[in-house]
Formats: structure tokens, sequence, C-alpha cells
């Protein structure tokens, strides 16, 4: 068997710092979105997610493969969304098999109430620390992360 490549001490310094970066920080904004606006932040992702479509709808495995969960939480999330009237659920016009997830209006108006607070703590809690090479930075070290990542493992 072969010897791990262990990390320097630089390197576990770095990933000890982000791992913690991603515990704290979903952590924080779902605290503060579910105080001021009542939603998770995986319902937060689920409702702007839809909104971003131009139909405003989107199949339940792919919307649950954008939000990083799988289908049956999501499953979970729409029947307490549903029942909130913030979505509906519809079969899919081009596959039988496939259910789609549709945001209702009352769905955006709760997603556009909830967003401006959302933007502030993501704007206090992430961008504001930062300079503007650094949030430049981060974007590119993001993106190179989830590059190496599969998409069906997330």
């Amino acid at each position: 068997m072969e010897e791990p490549r262990w990390l320097s001490a630089a390197e576990l310094s770095t990933w000890m710092s982000l791992a913690k970066l991603m515990v704290v920080l979903p952590s924080t904004l779902d605290s503060r979105l579910q105080r001021e606006s009542g939603l998770t932040y995986f319902e937060y992702m689920v409702l702007a997610a839809l909104s971003d479509r131009h139909d405003h709808r989107m199949r339940m495995s792919d919307l649950a493969a954008f939000a990083n969960g799988s289908v049956s939480r999501l499953s979970h999330v729409a029947r307490r969304l549903e029942a909130q009237g913030l979505v509906r659920r519809e079969p899919s016009p081009d596959d039988r098999r496939s259910i789609l997830m549709a945001l209702t209006d009352d769905g955006r108006a709760r997603m556009v109430a909830a967003a401006p607070d959302h933007v502030d703590a993501v704007r206090s809690h992430v961008m504001d620390p930062l300079t503007p090479e650094q949030v430049a930075q981060l974007g590119v070290i993001a993106d190179r992360i989830t590059a190496t990542m599969d998409p069906d493992a997330c």
C-alpha cells in the first residue's frame, strides 16, 4: 500500500481554516435566513434556483443536484414548501417519469422578500472582509476546486 501524500504544515493550516469556514458559514447563513424569513438556506437555494429559470420550473433531480441535496431530501422540502404555497410539483411534459418543481407567485414573492437580507449576510460575512482582489481570487479558487469534483458525488 502506498503512503498517503500527507499535508504539509502550511497545507494543513489552510485546510483547517477552510474546513472551519465550510461548517460555520452555512450555519450562520441558515440561522439568519430562518430568523429573518422563515426559510432554511436549502429552501432559499431551491427557491432562488427556480426563480432564476425563465419558466420557474426545474426537474426535481436537477434541482437536487443544484442544491447539493438528495432527491429524497428535496422531496421532503418540497412537501414543506408546497404546504406553504411556495412551490407545486407537476409532471414533466417531456418525460413522464420526471417531476418538475414549479415556483408559485407566492414562492417568488417570498424569495424576493428574503433576498435583501440574505445578500446583506453574504456581503457582511464573505465580501466585505475581503479586498476586491481577494474576492476575485476566491471566485477563481472556488471554481478550480469544484471543477475537480464529480457532479454526481456532490
